[in-house]
């Protein structure tokens, strides 16, 4: 258990509305071979044996997401770097949300070059990356943007990193077992949106969903973690199902097996892709700092009336907040174990909004290969994000309250752990507890 740990951490509330709730149904064994799986793009294999060890001292969890960005820089130097405070970050490249046209100039003036510059239809801004002028440290490029446009969202475009992680290896006998997820009755017209790696669709989970999909310039590349979220979105076979069988799922890979995927910008333009198409509700199991450029564009879309869904990390108990969940009204999703205790490496903190599982669990695994575990709270944000859009009525989607009653109606079905009422570990309590599927049953 504590090697899927080590592997989880390095790759890197008005009147309620009705409650939900999910019948247990009986356990249906699913049988498909097993097959190895691949490394995701994001995990960094050279330090899981390093942290093997270390996982066991929750004072040591904190470094675990750093040996992974240390990991990245050391095969990609050329284009990635960390800032200041040791974030990963594109080298060179300084991000702003819809800067003014005297803005552009001055800063084409002090050297700068304007290497993308687009409007973002959903958002209504426009999205613009500069590149230093050579010789200029990207802190420094930094610093000369804000003093030059001292009104600008202008910061680092910084790289994003999944908050849990696959194990290919069988499970053990001791895992405690769980009534295994049905499809449940939900209306039509159920959107969800999922910004993360590539879907492998040959999945047998995955083949029934409806998915339509963005990034890659329409190539599909298959990610480990990408897939794993996803089937406990949309994911459906025999014994296994998510939360939100029926819905249609927009997934966003803004991964693309690229050195520098997973950026600031790259989850800016997903976001504006999923406004568009008036997705409700947005699961985003990614972690990493503050962003000004990514704070902007979420405040754009809670402000009309999207939930955005985000697991909390697994950087420890110690651990300062962790972004995009700690950003106001992002609902934030910490991850319980099969005895309702949250993992210990999972970040807390008043941004917690809901837990939910996310250890000893079954996910699809990448490619025609079955299921696998997953442990982190990557994998407990999307079961809360299908619950809410199912209490998100269709009929009334994007509408003034439409995403308040949707989260009222899951507060009300959790089942509150911890001291009484909402606390920084738990949040409001657990819910989608049924929607665990365990990963002994399917083998």
């Amino acid at each position: 258990m504590w090697r899927l740990a080590a592997i989880a951490l390095v790759s890197a509330a008005g009147s309620a509305a009705a409650q939900l709730h999910l019948p247990p149904v009986p356990q249906v064994p699913l049988q498909l071979p097993k097959i190895p799986v691949a490394p995701d793009l994001t995990s960094a294999p050279n330090t899981v044996a390093r942290s093997a060890q270390s996982i066991l001292d929750p004072g040591n969890l904190l470094d675990l997401r750093r040996l992974a960005i240390r990991d990245r820089l050391r095969q990609h130097r050329d284009v990635l770097e960390s800032d200041p405070a040791g974030e990963l970050i594109v080298r060179s490249e300084v991000v702003v949300l819809s800067p003014s046209a005297a803005a552009l100039d001055a800063a084409r003036a002090a050297g700068f070059t304007i290497t993308s510059e687009r409007m973002l239809p959903g958002v209504d801004e426009r999205i613009a990356v500069l590149r230093a002028p050579a010789g200029l440290a990207t802190a420094e490029a930094l610093a000369r943007l804000r003093s030059l446009d001292a009104k600008g969202q202008y910061d680092f475009n910084h790289v994003y990193l999944p908050a849990g992680g696959v194990d290919a290896s069988p499970p053990g006998s001791a895992a405690a077992r769980a009534p295994v997820a049905q499809p449940q009755a939900q209306a039509g017209g159920l959107k969800v949106g999922l910004i993360d790696g590539g879907l492998d669709l040959r999945h047998p989970a995955l083949r029934a969903a409806d998915v339509r999909t963005s990034g890659c310039n329409a190539a599909a590349v298959p990610s480990v973690h990408g897939t794993a979220v996803a089937s406990l979105l949309v994911g459906r076979a025999p014994g296994f199902g998510g939360a939100a069988q029926k819905a249609t799922l927009y997934a966003a890979d803004i991964y693309c097996n690229s050195p520098t995927g997973g950026t600031a910008t790259l989850i800016v333009e997903a976001l504006a892709w999923m406004a568009r198409e008036k997705v409700p509700v947005i699961s985003i199991s990614l972690v990493g700092p503050a962003n000004r450029t990514l704070e902007g564009a979420l405040r754009t879309l809670i402000a009309r009336g999207h939930v955005i869904v985000a697991a909390v990390g697994n950087d420890g108990p110690a651990s300062p907040p962790l972004y995009p969940a700690a950003y106001a009204d992002v609902i934030g999703v910490t991850a319980v174990d099969v005895r309702k205790q949250v993992l210990p490496e999972a970040v807390r903190g008043p941004h917690v909004v809901f837990s939910a599982p996310g250890a000893e669990m079954a996910v699809a695994a990448s490619g025609e290969k079955g299921f696998s575990r997953a442990r982190g709270t990557s994998f407990a944000a999307p079961l809360v994000a299908g619950l809410l859009a199912i209490a998100y009525d269709p009929a009334s989607a994007m509408q003034a309250g439409a995403s308040r009653r949707a989260i009222d109606a899951l507060v009300q079905d959790a089942v509150d752990l911890g001291p009484p009422g909402r606390d920084p570990t738990y949040g409001h309590g657990l819910v989608g507890e049924r929607l665990r599927v365990d990963p002994v049953a399917l083998r």
